[in-house]
């Protein structure tokens, strides 16, 4: 396999770099998508040190998870690491289980 989402065009590469850049940059080189200005190789502006020029939102991305494993995650952006803390754990099941936990709560969604 290729590792490109044949209905989108993104890579594993791809959604990793637009997820640790909010969404500054698109893809490595530009796909269907992406236009090629807002890639990573394309960008003649490169997000600054501290991604203040990052955008204030990001549209994301969703996600089917095939395989059973754990992920771990957390918002460099918005962590001084002591009282403000976005982090958690994501498990994907057999069975199509998702379970959730985050510091301050446990959850666990069945999804389809």
């Amino acid at each position: 396999s290729s590792g490109i989402n044949a209905e989108y065009g993104a890579s594993g590469k791809d959604i990793a770099i637009g997820l640790a850049s909010a969404g500054y940059y698109c893809s490595e080189s530009g796909t269907d998508n992406c236009p090629e200005k807002e890639s990573l190789e394309g960008r003649r502006n490169k997000i600054d040190d501290k991604m203040n020029n990052a955008p204030a939102s990001y549209f994301g991305h969703v996600l089917k998870f095939t395989k059973a494993g754990s992920m771990n995650y957390l918002c460099t952006r918005n962590n001084n690491f002591s009282n403000r803390s976005q982090k958690g754990s994501i498990w994907v099941k057999a069975g199509n289980k998702l379970e959730v936990k985050t510091r301050s709560e446990e959850t666990e969604t069945s999804v389809a």
